[in-house]
């Protein structure tokens, strides 16, 4: 997976990117990263990159060819002619899911936009922009955090990211569900024991359990995402 960032504060996407299992699957090849600073594509001498909002408002815009240079240069190094994704973090986009994740994770190059300040000029959004995706609904100061959130996800479903593959696909949402509690030694801590059945061995009762936990879990934590698992399920 090749990921590819337009930003004002492309520091921000390396230093979160540069950590631990991300940091060790970008070492062995398996993923790559790849930052564009937007004020790299400004003409003017001061960098400037936003304006003011056409009728007036608060706040300052991004403009548009400042972005639309930079998505140009991303596309000469991808490969021009390629059709890659682009994604704009934004609150008005649609909530970024497990789901959606695992869809992403296909593909082979992703292009992350970044806002900032009010936003960005609509109409570049509108020419080059694919998906506008949400991390839930609040606002930040900026979309390299959400960004980098999305990256994570999606990377830890790329083969090899995980130590154990297995458990990006048993971990929560990956059937619906919140995953089943979990435990370590010792045996028994401040008084409370292990569960007994995740002690006997017997692996039909142990994923019995687990199921059983999980379907109770995201039924008082969850209940949306049980209501959906149970309409789907009881048909």
């Amino acid at each position: 997976m090749n990921f590819h960032v337009m930003t004002l504060f492309p520091e921000l996407i390396e230093k979160g990117m540069n950590t631990g299992v991300l940091y060790r699957a970008m070492d062995r090849g398996i993923l790559s990263l790849h930052t564009y600073n937007i004020r790299d594509y400004v003409a003017d001498k001061h960098k400037r990159v936003d304006d003011y909002t056409y009728g007036g408002g608060a706040g300052m815009l991004i403009q548009a060819e400042h972005v639309y240079q930079t998505y140009l240069d991303v596309m000469r190094r991808i490969g021009e002619g390629r059709k890659v994704r682009v994604i704009y973090t934004t609150p008005q986009g649609s909530v970024f899911t497990q789901q959606k994740a695992e869809e992403l994770s296909k593909e082979e190059d992703l292009i992350f936009l970044c806002g900032h300040y009010e936003g960005i000029d609509e109409r570049v959004l509108e020419e080059i922009v694919s998906d506008n995706l949400s991390i839930g609904d609040y606002i930040l100061t900026g979309g390299e955090l959400a960004s980098l959130v999305m990256m994570d996800a999606v990377s830890r479903l790329i083969p090899g990211v995980l130590n154990n593959d297995e458990s990006a696909m048993t971990e929560s949402f990956s059937e619906g569900l919140l995953e089943y509690p979990q435990y370590t030694r010792p045996e028994e801590w401040h008084g409370k024991k292990v569960p007994e059945v995740l002690l006997s061995g017997h692996h039909a009762n142990v994923e019995k359990w687990r199921l059983e936990q999980s379907i109770e879990r995201t039924r008082e934590r969850r209940p949306d995402l049980y209501e959906k698992w149970k309409a789907e399920n009881d048909n």
